[in-house]
């Protein structure tokens, strides 16, 4: 057996470097083809049931507005009953036919289950689930003594996209309808600081990974991994400087959001956003030592306070 491996350990990367240098070009090609042929045969959303957790503010927010601009109609569920009500009144200014809110905790399998028959009993169907809703906290693991908190931040990021999921499955393969999951470029860029984060949102895209195997065509899935963008998660003086995320330019929210609902409409499998944030995730691939003596050398100048924000 051990000779197996040994053979395996040579031929493989040898099989393999040879496949990537003749099958490459030709898949680019391929990979761009199709890129062309979704942009062409984009969604359209009009009419459709659009169910977005964490709606209040932030990317939600916005990804209400830029659907209600396309004309989708639109549960949005938060827990804030004031800046929820604010979003759907705005969401219905500017285009959607409809749109109602559902106050709930996703972070409670029942709440989740109530949100998305509330969304059902409503509009009859659901075409898009976005899985949004999420929460932070900044400060370095040593010095963590509140566990309650921090799983909440798994409770939320992680269990909470999986009950929505679990609820609106059956209704989503009826329709053919797409999952949108807002991930996050820490999935891969391990950002000093965010441990928590970090692992939720892995854990999340994996799971979403093994769920687009195991639904194939049934309906699609778009995972968005953003990189520093406006939100009260990340907008306060104190937590970019503990995280590092001052010295990085910060996206728009709108301009983040419309990306996303474009992406999810096209049907791409993933979304970098901004593009530009795909060399981290290859500098992660091919120089991972680089990588992480940047990033540790960013987070022993910073403070040690911790500080927590809610999305």
């Amino acid at each position: 057996m051990n000779l197996n491996h040994k053979v395996l350990n040579i031929v493989v990367p040898l099989v393999t470097l040879t496949g990537l240098v003749f099958f490459l070009p030709p898949f680019l090609i391929y990979k761009f083809l199709c890129f062309v042929y979704r942009s062409k045969s984009i969604e359209n959303v009009a009419g459709k049931v659009v169910l977005i957790t964490g709606a209040s503010s932030g990317i939600g927010e916005h990804l209400a507005y830029e659907y209600g601009r396309k004309g989708a109609r639109l549960a949005l569920a938060a827990r804030r009953e004031d800046r929820l009500r604010a979003v759907v009144d705005k969401a219905r200014r500017l285009g959607s036919p409809d749109a109602i809110m559902i106050l709930a905790d996703v972070s409670k399998l029942e709440d989740c289950n109530r949100l998305v028959n509330s969304t059902v009993n409503h509009f009859g169907q659901l075409d898009h689930l976005v899985n949004n809703a999420g929460i932070t906290q900044a400060g370095l693991f040593e010095d963590c003594n509140e566990f309650s908190y921090l799983k909440s931040i798994m409770d939320i990021n992680f269990w909470g996209s999986v009950y929505c999921t679990k609820f609106a499955v059956p209704y989503l393969r009826k329709s053919k309808g797409k999952i949108v999951v807002i991930s996050s470029s820490a999935t891969w860029f391990s950002i000093p600081r965010l441990s928590f984060y970090n692992a939720s949102k892995a854990a999340q895209t994996c799971f979403f990974e093994t769920l687009r195997a195991e639904f194939g065509s049934d309906m699609g899935i778009t995972i968005v991994s953003p990189g520093v963008v406006e939100s009260e998660m990340t907008g306060t003086p104190q937590f970019q400087s503990q995280v590092g995320s001052d010295m990085m330019p910060c996206q728009s929210t709108e301009v983040c959001a419309k990306a996303i609902v474009d992406s999810a409409c096209r049907g791409d499998m993933d979304l970098m956003e901004p593009s530009w944030i795909r060399v981290a995730f290859w500098l992660r691939v091919l120089c991972p030592q680089l990588l992480e003596s940047i990033t540790h050398s960013n987070s022993i100048k910073r403070p040690r306070t911790t500080s927590n924000k809610d999305n």
